[in-house]
């Protein structure tokens, strides 16, 4: 049975709308106190950060009203990196973290992403035993007047996240004489990113650092990876970083102005790990991962499996086959070693300390050639016309067409109203045949 409300990363959607705003965020805590404070017998807490929307001035007193209904106590942390939010409901051994954020979608968006107590994303389980508390009578799960939850504000959460973050290095490890530019997409990393790049001795160049409600991921972050590029080459930094609204994706440039996705930066850290013997078992990616990568990885005796597209499949992949290392094109990288989800800046602490000893950025990076690949993401009304008879025949017949000299994926969009083509081959001319005939299909 599929999901009502939860996608591929959490709840999302357009903002005072179906199932984004101040009514259904109240269910949403209702719903989410009443399953979590059962776990635990002692007190009960449910920790909440956001990032820089606008709309979480209206979503996040209705999500608190809902988990206090419950009888949870909460706090509420403010903008924050989502694996910020994730390392100190462990650290704080909260029942459960909720991060109020839409990730790298535009400000009317917005959304949850739900932790329980290992700082793990919730499995798809316990996404349908919440859903079906959503939707049941609200009285059922209201707790009695003497014991309903309190709510306090803690101000050091950045402090606390940047505290743990550098607790997985040598206290010795130093930035200085580094040259780094970061953007923060306007959002939840605007403060923790400069300073915890300040506070290793780099000299640091920042954008999108000054969010107003409405500039989240506008013209930045990684999704405008054009920004960060023509940054590093302004300043002549050793290192672009650029993360997305909620820091959980990172997308790098190199020195000499090389853009680099999460399918390079995998490539990099998989190859130190192995020589370093920190590698576990492989590398998790998922459907939308490089060819080139698979081959790379291949070539070097090191283990690759396919995880469906969304961190937290990878996560769970990563978890059942007992691997330390996955991650996703669009820059999503679990560091298994140190996190229990993707976060950007993390991984830039991880490749900034394979520099430290004056290798260049763009020696690191660039271990393959990617196969050529195209992404087409078209907006719908209805997703589900990727199931009528006219666009499965479409795909059937650019499948076939493709088949042996590359691969097409035709998937709907778990965060938005967008079915994404993607295809891959050595041969262009086909492969823009092969998406036209989809495209066509859709339009």
């Amino acid at each position: 049975m599929s999901k009502k409300y939860f996608g591929t990363d959490g709840i999302r959607g357009r903002v005072n709308q179906e199932k984004i705003n101040g009514e259904m965020f109240f269910k949403f805590g209702l719903a989410a106190g009443t399953y979590f404070k059962n776990l635990k017998k002692n007190k009960q807490t449910a920790i909440i950060a956001k990032d820089t929307r606008l709309s979480g001035y209206t979503l996040e007193p209705a999500l608190v009203s809902g988990l206090v209904s419950t009888g949870m106590h909460v706090y509420t942390l403010g903008p924050l990196p989502t694996n910020g939010l994730a390392m100190l409901t462990k650290k704080m051994r909260a029942n459960m973290g909720i991060m109020i954020t839409a990730s790298h979608n535009p400000y009317f968006d917005n959304g949850l992403k739900l932790f329980g107590p290992n700082g793990l994303k919730l499995s798809d389980k316990i996404e349908k035993k919440i859903e079906k508390l959503i939707d049941s009578k609200i009285t059922k799960n209201l707790s009695k007047p003497n014991i309903l939850g309190r709510v306090k504000r803690l101000e050091d959460a950045n402090e606390n996240y940047i505290q743990i973050l550098r607790k997985n290095f040598p206290k010795n490890f130093s930035l200085k004489g580094i040259k780094i530019a970061i953007d923060c997409a306007n959002g939840a990393a605007y403060k923790a990113g400069p300073k915890l790049l300040k506070s290793l001795g780099a000299k640091v160049y920042e954008i999108g650092t000054s969010p107003n409600g409405f500039n989240i991921n506008h013209k930045c972050g990684s999704t405008f990876p054009d920004k960060i590029k023509s940054i590093t080459k302004k300043y002549k930094v050793h290192l672009g970083l650029s993360l997305d609204g909620d820091a959980d994706r990172i997308i790098m440039c190199d020195e000499k102005g090389n853009i680099i996705d999460g399918d390079q930066i995998l490539a990099m850290l998989a190859d130190r790990w192995k020589r370093k013997k920190i590698l576990k078992g492989g590398v998790i990616g998922t459907l939308m991962s490089n060819y080139g990568l698979q081959k790379y990885l291949i070539e070097k005796k090191i283990k690759f499996i396919r995880a469906n597209v969304g961190d937290r499949h990878v996560k769970e992949k990563m978890r059942k086959n007992r691997f330390n290392l996955g991650g996703e094109q669009s820059g999503h990288i679990i560091l298994g070693k140190f996190a229990t989800t993707g976060d950007g800046l993390l991984v830039a602490l991880e490749v900034l300390f394979s520099m430290r000893k004056g290798k260049k950025s763009s020696e690191l990076f660039k271990k393959f050639k990617p196969t050529p690949q195209i992404l087409e993401n078209i907006l719908v009304k209805d997703k589900s016309i990727i199931n009528s008879t006219r666009c499965k025949k479409a795909i059937n017949v650019a499948s076939r067409l493709i088949k042996k000299n590359g691969r097409l994926l035709v998937r709907k969009s778990g965060t938005e109203p967008k079915i994404r083509i993607m295809g891959e081959s050595e041969n262009k001319i086909l492969l823009l045949k092969c998406i036209n005939i989809v495209k066509r299909s859709i339009k």
